[in-house]
């Protein structure tokens, strides 16, 4: 059987673009067991809730739920347990000294395939605050206007 090629997302944090105004992406892997990467290739994970953190010089994810495999026994891995992240020494060191400067924190924003290997984009953010919140969506519904007025004055313009 061929190695998987190519990239398979399996769950998108799209609630984190709304809430944090992300600076900065990383690529990182994942340490799991057997049957979460089972549970990921049904296409069954949750990143609403998960953050992630620097503990040690490593990086940890946490509040992310895989659900339990469905044929799996007794050797079945818990939905919420605390997952480490790999990442470089460097971008470790990096991201530490940015989230300790202050007001910075670390969201996963994908969990994806990447060539069979489960990888996580993890995202340097800062909370938005509520009339941030409301600009985006107002810039966001001109947009969609502007868009829709071009198209209308094109169609007459046939």
């Amino acid at each position: 059987m061929p190695r998987e090629q190519g990239e398979k997302v399996v769950a998108t944090n799209r609630r984190a673009r709304h809430e944090y105004a992300v600076e900065k992406t990383y690529e990182a892997g994942l340490v799991l067991t057997g049957t979460e990467v089972k549970s990921l290739r049904q296409g069954r994970a949750n990143l609403s809730d998960g953050y992630a953190y620097i503990d040690g010089g490593e990086a940890w994810l946490d509040a992310v739920h895989i659900p339990e495999y469905s044929q799996g026994t007794w050797t079945n891995h818990s939905s919420k347990r605390v997952r480490k992240l790999l990442l470089h020494r460097d971008e470790i060191v990096k991201i530490s000294h940015q989230v300790s400067a202050g007001g910075y924190t670390l969201v996963p924003l994908r969990l994806y395939f990447l060539d069979g290997r489960a990888k996580v984009e993890i995202g340097v953010a800062k909370g938005k605050r509520e009339f941030d919140k409301r600009q985006t969506l107002r810039e966001r519904q001109d947009k969609r206007e502007a868009e829709r007025a071009m198209r209308l004055r094109n169609r007459v313009g046939e």
